[in-house]
């Protein structure tokens, strides 16, 4: 039971002294406990104490007179009710309570931005199902690992395109990377300058202590009007950290089917000095990955890299129950000392 469930229970019900929900407290004086283990031998004392005080008359009966009878037992209330009253109050003294403890993670995040290329190389199979299917792929996974990070999406081939601003918003992004096809961008082409300056502006504004920008492609700068180089030393100004992965094999790379299905080989070259470049100036990392598993350890590393770290808020609400054992204490030691009335006295004695 949580707290309101205990809450909800009157003193008087039975329920307290339901194993479970005794199990359930914490014990603010657990050592207060050990008390209970003295009430039999506190009990046994009184019974010894009563046998040689009570005075006895010798009084001479048949055999068949004495016999065991079980409202014998009637007698044995008052110690009963007694046993009880110092057993609740030790449960009492122990102070049983309930706590509930919330923890509220938060961290200060990382802004990142995602920009991947969506040219038609990205067509090529040497990844499976596509470089770009499998770019999409590992971009979702690392979304999924990060926590309160702002990220954002740019696209881009013979021109660039903001997909998505920074967002929290972690299931919007999953789905504008579900959207993505080649077809987005009509211009052919690979536009890396400008899709920086792109990244660059969305993030410009930003306040976050670190500023990171992930940029994919399988290409050379072909496109745009603002060289990779330049674009990249703007993104620095405004303190963004740049990776760059180059995607993709080199030599003789599957792309489409020929006429009898077959898969259709073509040639494939990369130039990485740009990519290197932009990484250096970023004070990021350049990689090069080659097949679907690299790229997802690609971002796993990144992932490990730029982590804030996530500090932890505890609230403890705590509630006390030992008034219910003393109420109910207080209930049995009115019982106890109606027991001790002559009428009553007598009654449990005859």
């Amino acid at each position: 039971m949580d707290n309101e469930i205990y809450a909800g229970l009157p003193w008087y019900a039975l329920d307290w002294f339901n194993p479970a929900v005794l199990n359930n407290f914490t014990w603010e004086f657990s050592l207060a406990l050990f008390g209970l283990l003295l009430i039999p031998l506190f009990i046994l004392a009184r019974w010894i104490l009563r046998f040689y005080m009570n005075q006895k008359l010798p009084i001479a009966l048949m055999k068949s007179q004495v016999s065991a009878n079980p409202i014998n037992l009637v007698r044995l209330v008052p110690d009963l009710l007694l046993a009880l009253v110092f057993a609740l109050v030790i449960i009492a003294l122990a102070r049983p309570q309930k706590t509930n403890e919330k923890v509220v993670q938060w961290t200060e995040g990382i802004d990142i931005m995602l920009v991947v290329d969506i040219s038609q190389s990205m067509q090529i199979e040497d990844f499976k199902p596509n470089r770009l299917e499998a770019a999409k792929k590992v971009a979702e996974e690392f979304i999924d690992g990060r926590f309160q990070d702002r990220i954002g999406i740019v696209i881009f081939s013979g021109d660039a395109y903001s997909l998505s601003p920074l967002t929290t918003d972690y299931d919007l992004l999953k789905s504008y990377i579900k959207d993505i096809e080649f077809e987005m961008i009509e211009n052919r082409g690979t536009a890396i300058g400008s899709a920086l300056a792109v990244a660059t502006n969305r993030m410009r504004e930003s306040d976050s202590k670190s500023k990171v920008l992930i940029l994919l492609s399988d290409g050379d700068n072909t496109a745009g009007n603002i060289d990779p180089i330049t674009a990249a030393k703007l993104a620095t100004a405004y303190d963004i950290k740049m990776y760059s992965i180059a995607i993709g094999k080199e030599g003789k790379v599957p792309f489409g089917k020929d006429f009898f299905g077959r898969p259709r080989m073509v040639d494939n070259t990369m130039d990485e000095t740009t990519l290197r470049e932009i990484a250096k100036i970023g004070e990021g990392e350049f990689f090069r990955v080659g097949d679907n598993k690299a790229l997802e350890n690609v971002f796993k590393l990144i992932d490990t890299y730029e982590k804030a770290e996530i500090q932890e808020t505890r609230y403890k609400d705590t509630e006390d129950f030992y008034r219910n054992y003393l109420y109910w204490a207080l209930v049995l030691f009115m019982l106890w000392m109606l027991t001790k009335s002559t009428f009553i006295t007598n009654v449990l004695q005859d």
